[in-house]
């Protein structure tokens, strides 16, 4: 094996560079990864940018990551070969306050991946192995990788909203996360409903599960569900906070709002049908290793997939801005040539 590896490090706010490593030893409770695909997301834009909050460069982005162990350090007793995946959250302290509460994902120091630690745009990586995931043989590499993040972001949100069976769910938006949304959304059991802007999304929606599309040019689409009776949740993921702040009054009684994405503006909110009626507004992000297995079985039971575009690990640069021009369908996804 050569003593080097290729990665596209940020080298200053802006710039993606391909770049040679040297391939570095895993430490105790670390294994390393020959990765074989890391999907891009939206929120990889806080490294690339520099804007996250105590970033140092140069880093390696990319946090959807998908690859076999090829060494592992003292402590770890996983199977070198085996395929695994990594997340958002590389792990945790331990002691803070949420996590001694058993809330990990809230952890006030945690390992993230692409900030505070090189993530997976690259052929290797160093990963806690408390962070990883197995992979199911039904899911390619390339196909798992986007459930590590949009996927699971999306799934645990509806599924620990306290929602039953045949409930009025409405997802806001069809991109990367809401095409995913609307697929666990019909597979959990839910009356469907995705909003978005423009005839052309309607035959998707449908397709993804949807029993019913809410084209946002033609209707209001706070209208329609009050129509509906209501919806018992929304799943905000279209990054606009001026499209989200009305869906409150498209709530049921008791309903909540679900914001997933992250918009740059300001969400505007009415307190007016907070109070009466008890609705709410709160927000959810990803989950735990072992919550991404759920995910991905899951995903494989009911045979829900993410829509992905491929390039090269060499062309992140262009994949990174495929994506956040709004033209990849749905998730952008980097593959080495060591996929299978």
């Amino acid at each position: 094996m050569k003593g080097t590896y290729k990665a596209v490090e940020v080298s200053e706010p802006g710039v993606l560079r391909v770049v040679e490593r040297p391939i570095s030893e895993p430490g105790p409770g670390q294994v390393r990864i020959r990765v074989e695909a890391c999907g891009i997301c939206h929120t990889d834009a806080a490294t690339i940018s520099g804007a996250y909050p105590g970033l140092t460069l140069p880093r390696v982005p990319g946090h959807e990551v998908v690859g076999r162990i090829e060494a592992q350090g003292s402590g770890v007793s996983r199977k070198i070969g085996q395929r695994v995946g990594v997340g958002l959250i590389g792990g945790e302290d331990g002691v803070c306050e949420p996590c001694r509460r058993g809330d990990a994902v809230n952890c006030q120091n945690p390992v993230v991946l692409g900030v505070t630690v090189d993530g997976g745009y690259a052929e290797v990586m160093i990963a806690e192995a408390r962070a990883i995931a197995s992979i199911p043989d039904e899911l390619s590499s390339a196909e798992a990788a986007p459930l590590l993040c949009a996927g699971i972001t999306t799934y645990n949100a509806l599924r620990n909203a306290g929602l039953r069976g045949g409930d009025l769910v409405a997802v806001q938006g069809i991109g990367g996360l809401g095409h995913l949304g609307v697929q666990f959304a019909r597979r959990l059991g839910f009356h469907t409903v995705a909003i978005g802007r423009g005839s052309d999304k309607e035959k998707l929606a449908k397709h993804l599960g949807a029993h019913v599309y809410i084209d946002t040019a033609l209707d209001d689409a706070t209208a329609v569900l009050q129509r509906m009776g209501g919806a018992r949740a929304i799943l905000a993921t279209a990054p606009s906070g001026d499209s989200m702040g009305p869906l409150v009054s498209a709530l049921a009684v008791r309903g909540k709002l679900i914001v997933v994405g992250v918009p740059q503006d300001q969400i505007q909110l009415s307190a007016f049908p907070l109070v009466f009626g008890g609705r709410s507004v709160y927000g959810s992000l990803t989950g735990t290793a072992i919550e991404q297995e759920d995910t991905l079985a899951f995903s494989v039971l009911e045979n829900i997939r993410p829509m992905i575009e491929t390039a090269p690990l060499e062309q992140a640069a262009d994949a990174y801005a495929r994506m956040m021009q709004g033209k990849a369908r749905f998730r952008m996804v980097l593959v080495t040539k060591d996929v299978k």
